[in-house]
């Protein structure tokens, strides 16, 4: 099986790829990550190959060429709004820097890979709480195109992005888009990780996870994703055959799969 991956070298990203390193050999014949930094876990695996990718809105055929064939993605490429420019036009529902990363790259890459196979499992990396949100994440992690008063600023465009990935298989039948809400990321089962993490955490939210992180994970388990049970879920539904998936916390006709849901399916 082919495989893509994209924002490898993120928190979610990392561990997606660490479980795809880890299969036995001849699960995933082959991985392509693309990215436009160097991806240090992926040094010594032939089976992977890193392309360097500088706009994700764009796929030309010499691009496809070499993702030809490849069955699923999982679609870990994000930002946090406080890490994009605030600078350039907006379309009045947020900064066009971080819609672009939030709706448009996604959105552009599952129209372009639906032409690599019959049956192409888009794995979408939704919302996921970050420390300043703790509190509010603890309450809803639900992505919502009606945000309150007090509802995080990423969530309408999450919500966008959802919506329009759900939207894409009516048009490109050979789709199969997934989307997973990952709650509270916990990297504390893989401390390895933080050093093939390129984007490191604004320093007063490094500083508070070491002391709410075991609060929330006891406070809120069925809020917390656990990194290698995280990587593992998405990896498996890129993997498997676009079936709708069912169980409490499934919504969007069985392909939005909630934190508990992910909790559930890893054995948790």
């Amino acid at each position: 099986m082919h495989l893509i991956l994209t924002g490898a070298t993120g928190l979610v990203g990392s561990a997606v790829l660490s479980h795809m390193l880890s299969l036995p050999a001849g699960q995933i014949d082959r991985i392509s990550i693309l990215t436009r930094r160097p991806v240090p876990m992926a040094d010594g695996h032939p089976h992977v190959n890193v392309i360097t990718h500088g706009d994700f809105n764009s796929y030309p055929p010499e691009l496809l060429e070499q993702l030809k064939g490849a069955e699923g993605c999982v679609w870990a490429v994000g930002v946090s709004v406080s890490m994009v420019s605030r600078e350039g036009p907006t379309d009045g529902s947020g900064h066009r820097e971080y819609i672009n990363i939030t709706v448009d790259y996604p959105v552009a890459a599952a129209k372009a890979f639906s032409t690599l196979s019959d049956s192409f499992k888009f794995v979408y990396v939704s919302s996921k709480s970050r420390f300043p949100l703790l509190l509010m994440s603890a309450i809803s992690l639900r992505v919502t195109d009606k945000p309150g008063v007090f509802s995080p600023s990423f969530v309408p465009m999450k919500a966008q992005a959802e919506s329009s990935l759900l939207a894409l298989p009516s048009t490109y039948p050979s789709l199969r888009p997934f989307v997973l809400r990952p709650g509270y990321v916990d990297a504390s089962p893989q401390p390895t990780l933080s050093s093939f993490v390129a984007q490191r955490p604004e320093p007063f939210i490094k500083k508070l996870i070491p002391v709410l992180g075991p609060i929330f994970r006891t406070l809120y388990p069925a809020r917390t994703a656990p990194t290698p049970e995280l990587g593992r879920v998405l990896c498996e539904l890129a993997m498997g055959n676009g079936e709708p998936v069912e169980g409490d916390d499934i919504e969007g006709e069985g392909r939005i799969v909630g934190n508990p849901a992910m909790r559930r399916m890893a054995g948790l």
